[in-house]
Formats: structure tokens, C-alpha cells, sequence
């Protein structure tokens, strides 16, 4: 039996500097940052005090959830991926199951970290309060990690598998592979792939009591978030949601859906906190097998990657980041391809981040650019001597282009790699 080609047919956003996939495409291209001070950090306390955090009123949440589940919604990861996911979904020009069955060939892998980790901390007081009986209906659904997926599941009416998968900061390029690799095998024709991840302190503030985050920046939230640069002190803590709707080639032909670019190959793997590989440092050899491996599964060569948009955080390992590349792809420094970076721009937005960024990604292939790489013009000396600095675009490229190599990677030593390329009629 021939495995099915997959391709992209919708795309959904809620980042910190857009919030439609029109709003979010002007702003990459104009290098525009969604990271602004948050006085809630300030007045806990936090040594970095600003973050990327997507901005929605009322009136627009209020289109995707009804009266009774705003009423008690305090899960603002839920809220994400649902606007999201539903926009995705309507943006493939599909529409939800009608009310007497489900949609047998649709389904759903949207990850997270953690959900509703406000309503959690709001029902742990409730109960230590001896008001058990005031906890209502609402908590499990919006605290269960799945809750995100039952939540787009329930709107929709998606019939095939739902799930909700987590892998640290590789969940959203790992959700977007297990929706890839379920349609290939034939197990549905559409998927919804995305990740989520909530705002505020309970989820930022074991990064920045771990020195991971920015000190240095508090009064110039845009400059914050660095990656690649010799000033870079630590990332930005985000939150937001990124969705893509695939599709089987056939189904997307079959209806004449719009086709953003196919997905040919990935792979996932782990360091085993092994070697150099700890809780929160990557295993450089398992990074470079994961890269290797992807473009094995793709079928395509090294030499054949065009753009890479990195992991890339603003930390120490950034350039251990674009060593580990040079390796797996055994390029020169003047023939290495062109790399960028998204969280110069929304910060990291934890299990999000990966989703987001390949919402970044399709939209590069698809409208044939290169976004820059904001607050990098001291680039990192280390990195220099690596590679290429022409290499490392800091204003908007156009370049139509045909594969671009997106990785993530997590705490816990964990890898993906996505292999994405141009769709051209044919």
C-alpha cells in the first residue's frame, strides 16, 4: 500500500505579536515584537519582568466559547489553543461535524505543558478553604493536560484520534510529526496539529528561578530576547498557541483546498541525558542523529536544505545550536544555509513555541521570505566562526525557496526535527 503525501491546508495563530495569521505575517516580516513589561513579575518579584504574552479582548474570545464556559474559563493555554485551532480548522475551509455524529476521519494531537494552572492554584485554595462544594464542574476539564483537545475536539466534532501529547519545549514540532505520520499511514485523512502553553508566573516563574531568563532588559522589553547575539543574557519567557490544519495530498485535491507546503519527513528522538545530555542541556550527538535522521525520513540530502529556523533561545547553547547543524549537515561555513530564529520576536513560548514557529515556518516557504533575526547585530563571535554571518539575514529576505529544516528541543534531552517543502502545482 502507498503511504499518502501530506500537505498544509490551514494555519491558526495566537502569538505575542499577532493573533491572525495576517497580523502575525506582517509582523514577522517587519521584525515586529510582541515582548512588553508585565508588572505582575515586577511585583512578585521576578528578576526578568517582561514576556511575550498574546493580546485578546473579550469580544474576540467570546466568539469561540459560549456564555457558560467564559463564566468559570480561567485556563488562558485552553483559550490559546482553541482560537487557534478553530481558526486553523476554518481557515482550511473546513467546517464542524454536524450534531448527530463525528467527523470518523478528523482528528487531533494538541500538546501542552501544563492547563490551566491558574484554575489549579484557585481550586487548591478552594479545597485547603474546606469549600469543596464550591469547586463547580469547570475544574478537571480546564486542568486535565488533554483539556486543550477535548476542548477543539468537542467544537469541531473531530471523530478520529484526540490526543494531547508533551515534551517540554519539542511539543509542538512532535505534534505536527504524530498528525504527519498518522495520515501517512492512512489512519485519517485531517488532522488539527498544534501546542499550547499558558501565561503568567506559576508557568514562568520556575524558569526564572533556574537563571535561565533575562535580567538585563526590564526597561527595554523589545531588546530583551537575543538569540545569536554576544549580548544575549538569557531568553524571554512566552506563551500563545500555534495550529496547522494536514491533510492527505488526495483529500486536499479532492476538495481543492488551498495548500500552504507539504510535509515530507522528521524524526524524534533523545539524548537519555547521556554524554553532555542533562535534564535541561542537549545531548549534542542525539540532536545531530535527530537532524540526520530527519532528512533521511524526508529522502532528501543535506545539501538540499535551504533555510533553517532553529530552536535558537538566546542562552549559552546558541552556539552549540548552530555547531550541532554544521555537523549534521556537513556544510561549509560559506555554503551553510540561512538560518533564523522566531523568539527574538514573541520571546519562548515554552510548549508553544515549536507549533508557533512552524506557523513561522509554512508561511516563510509558502510566501517565499526569509524573516530576520531581531536584536542580533553584535552576532555571538562564537557563531561567527562558524558560519557565514550573510547567513544570518537581520532584515526581511524575499527568496522563494523549496525546503526548510525547523527544529525543537526540549528539557529532558528530547529532539525534533521537521522537514518542510514548497508545494508547487502539479
Amino acid at each position: 500500500m502507498s503511504e499518502n503525501r501530506v500537505v498544509v491546508t490551514g494555519l491558526g495563530i495566537c502569538a505575542p505579536n499577532g493573533t491572525t495569521v495576517e497580523a502575525f505575517t506582517d509582523a514577522i516580516k517587519s521584525g515586529l515584537s510582541g515582548i512588553a513589561h508585565q508588572p505582575e513579575l515586577e511585583r512578585l518579584g521576578f528578576s526578568c519582568q517582561v514576556a511575550g504574552k498574546p493580546t485578546l479582548d473579550e469580544e474576540r474570545i467570546d466568539q469561540y466559547f459560549s456564555a457558560l464556559e467564559m463564566r468559570s474559563m480561567d485556563s488562558s493555554g485552553i483559550v490559546y489553543g482553541v482560537i487557534a485551532g478553530l481558526d486553523a480548522w476554518r481557515d482550511a475551509g473546513l467546517l464542524p461535524a454536524g450534531a448527530d455524529e463525528p467527523d470518523w476521519e478528523s482528528g487531533t494531537f494538541f500538546g501542552t505543558g501544563t492547563s490551566g494552572i491558574n484554575k489549579f492554584r484557585w481550586a487548591i485554595n478552594k479545597i485547603d478553604e474546606l469549600g469543596i462544594r464550591k469547586l463547580g464542574s469547570s475544574v478537571v476539564a480546564q486542568t486535565m493536560a488533554s483539556g486543550v483537545s477535548a476542548f477543539i475536539s468537542g467544537k469541531l466534532g473531530l471523530g478520529n484520534r484526540v490526543s494531547t501529547n508533551s515534551s517540554a519545549c519539542a511539543t509542538g514540532a512532535e505534534s505536527i510529526l504524530l498528525a504527519y505520520e498518522h495520515i501517512k499511514s492512512g489512519k485519517a485523512k485531517r488532522m488539527l496539529a498544534g501546542s499550547t502553553s499558558d501565561s503568567g508566573p506559576y508557568i514562568w516563574g520556575g524558569f526564572d528561578a533556574m537563571k535561565v531568563c533575562t535580567f538585563k532588559h526590564n526597561d527595554t522589553p523589545h531588546t530583551a530576547s537575543r538569540p545569536m547575539s554576544a549580548t544575549a543574557s538569557g531568553f524571554v519567557p512566552g506563551s500563545g498557541a500555534g495550529a496547522l490544519v494536514l491533510e492527505s495530498l488526495d483529500s486536499a485535491l479532492s476538495r481543492k483546498a488551498k495548500i500552504y507546503a507539504e510535509i515530507i519527513g522528521g524524526s524524534l528522538n533523545s539524548g537519555g541525558q547521556r554524554g553532555e545530555g542533562t535534564m535541561t542541556a542537549p545531548n549534542p550527538l542525539a540532536v545531530q542523529r535527530c537532524i540526520i535522521a530527519a532528512l533521511e525520513n524526508a529522502g532528501i540530502k543535506a545539501e538540499d536544505v535551504e533555510v533553517i529556523n532553529g530552536h535558537l533561545t538566546a542562552t549559552s547553547k546558541d552556539a552549540l545550536e548552530i555547531e550541532n547543524w554544521k555537523i549534521a549537515l556537513n556544510r561549509s561555513k560559506e555554503n551553510f544555509p540561512y538560518i533564523n530564529s522566531l523568539k527574538g520576536m514573541i520571546g519562548h513560548c515554552i510548549s508553544a513555541s515549536g507549533s508557533i514557529e512552524c506557523v513561522a515556518s509554512v508561511l516563510q516557504l509558502h510566501e517565499g521570505f526569509i524573516f530576520p533575526n531581531v536584536n542580533c547585530n553584535d552576532l555571538n563571535p562564537e557563531i561567527a566562526l562558524l558560519i557565514d554571518e550573510q547567513k544570518i539575514p537581520r532584515k526581511t529576505i524575499k527568496k522563494n525557496f523549496d525546503i526548510l529544516a525547523k527544529a525543537s528541543f526540549g528539557f529532558g534531552d528530547v529532539n525534533a526535527c521537521l522537514i518542510l517543502k514548497k508545494y508547487h502545482n502539479e
